[in-house]
């Protein structure tokens, strides 16, 4: 009997031994399988992200074909007008991308990719330019500032938004050397960079259907903008004014400042340097659903001639359903 104990003991030991080794292998193979579905699923998230922004980028090249095509039609017919009855305007609803594509034996609607896509052209020019309210000098333009406030109190924003939204666009555009009042600022590129420049969210966010921030000073394009951006652009005008304008480019749209003039009150004279019947700057806004993942684009289009560039781009991804 005292024979037996070490040999029990060292059977003991020796399937404690074999339950340690098998436990470590099961837990290696585990960690093994667990890498590899990792690998997997970060393969498959940066396939279907490169494969949506392959999509949007052939959508911003298909927008930018609208576009030169307009230009191209405005030439044939002499009248260089940009209105909300053209095709660029024309917004695309969400459909399933498949159907754009050919259906043939290998790609048809039925084994096409889970993917749905959507998108819209904006003008740009159919709101406020706030680079407009300082002039080359880096000084603010009285006329521009005063319209500015019009269009801050239909907002309902604070009496001295567009003193302090010029000012500090006069700080932010003061040339190379010179500093304006408080010293320099970064220049903004976009509307949310004014944040920077100690202009309050909550005014950004009444403004920001009605304002824009474009790389250089633009006329208002008349055939596009809301009524309130109307009554800013135009001096003397008031918003009933206004209105009977929007009226009347929906029956026939402005294609000469002139038939615009015609519309207006005898004392009320546009500047063709803040009021415009054709625009250069278009917003492009793409969004693709692949799977459970969105992609979403904005894209910032100058049209110059029959060249039509990319001047901002700007992109997010969020799963959807969530943020």
């Amino acid at each position: 009997m005292m024979r037996s104990a070490p040999r029990q003991h060292q059977a003991g030991a020796a399937l404690l031994l074999a339950m340690v080794i098998v436990s470590l292998i099961v837990t290696t193979a585990a960690g093994m399988v667990w890498l590899q579905t990792r690998a997997v699923q970060v393969e498959a998230a940066e396939r279907a992200r490169a494969q949506a922004a392959w999509i949007l980028l052939g959508a911003l090249d298909w927008a930018r074909l609208i576009l030169k095509e307009d230009e191209r039609g405005a030439r044939q017919r002499g009248k260089a007008f940009d209105s909300l009855d053209e095709p660029w305007a024309t917004p695309l609803a969400e459909a399933r991308l498949s159907t754009f594509l050919a259906a043939d034996q290998d790609n048809n609607v039925d084994s096409g990719p889970e993917a749905f896509i959507s998108g819209s052209i904006v003008d740009a020019q159919s709101r406020f330019n706030l680079r407009g309210l300082i002039d080359a000098a880096g000084k603010p333009q009285p006329l521009q500032v005063a319209a500015l406030q019009r269009l801050a109190n239909l907002a309902g924003a604070p009496g001295d938004t567009a003193v302090r939204i010029a000012d500090a666009m006069s700080r932010a555009e003061a040339p190379t050397g010179e500093e304006g009042p408080g010293g320099a600022a970064i220049r903004p590129a976009r509307l949310a960079d004014l944040l920077w420049l100690g202009v309050e969210a909550a005014t950004l966010a009444r403004l920001a259907p009605w304002v824009d921030l474009l790389p250089a000073p633009t006329p208002v394009n008349a055939n596009t903008a809301p009524r309130e951006v109307l009554v800013a652009a135009i001096d003397g005008l008031d918003l009933g004014s206004a209105e009977r304008l929007v009226q009347a480019r929906q029956r026939k749209p402005f294609e000469t400042l002139a038939e615009l003039q015609a519309q207006l009150p005898a004392t009320v004279q546009p500047e063709p340097s803040r009021i415009a019947v054709g625009s250069s700057w278009f917003e492009v806004a793409g969004r693709l659903r692949l799977e459970e993942r969105v992609l979403e684009e904005r894209s910032l289009l100058q049209r110059e001639g029959s060249n039509v560039s990319v001047r901002r781009r700007e992109r997010q991804s969020f799963l959807a359903g969530g943020t």
